[in-house]
């Protein structure tokens, strides 16, 4: 049986205090590793202008303004595709949300504003975990989908 004297009571305390050092040390370190592993895999600098993937033959090219891109601000999306380009049977849409963490539906409806170019208004939300890295999913239909993984600015 442990008597709770004042010696005993003081590396409780202690070990209570090392325990949650190394509880906030670990996330952190988690947290870091988890930032670090979506900061790789980011193909788009939207902040600097377009971003183009390859989908079949067609080029996907994404611009977002204003740029900087911000979070919680109106945010126009344009979208072209060119190549062999055949119109889409319906009109390519973009889904927002962050890499490995469902957000809930968000997505930019475009509409046509020229051949083969597209445009829809939208918003990043801030994420309460604090992570920046953003994905915009463009989805051509009948074609197929290219993610497009970039920084915005909280």
């Amino acid at each position: 049986m442990l008597h709770l004297n004042r010696k005993n009571i003081f590396m409780l305390k202690s070990l209570s205090v090392c325990f949650l050092a190394l509880i906030v040390y670990l996330l952190a370190v988690c947290a870091a590793t988890a930032a670090d592993k979506y900061r790789k895999m980011v193909n788009c600098d939207a902040h600097s202008g377009s971003c183009i993937q390859r989908l079949n033959e067609l080029d996907v090219i994404l611009e977002i303004n204003p740029r900087p891109v911000k979070a919680m601000q109106d945010l126009r999306f344009n979208l072209t595709l060119s190549g062999r380009y055949l119109a889409p049977p319906a009109t390519p849409y973009i889904d927002l949300g962050m890499p490995g963490m469902n957000m809930g539906p968000n997505r930019v409806l475009l509409k046509p504003v020229g051949q083969g170019v597209y445009a829809g208004q939208g918003i990043i939300v801030r994420c309460p975990s604090g992570r920046t890295i953003w994905q915009a999913t463009v989805t051509v239909p009948d074609i197929g989908t290219v993610k497009f993984i970039f920084d915005v600015i909280y």
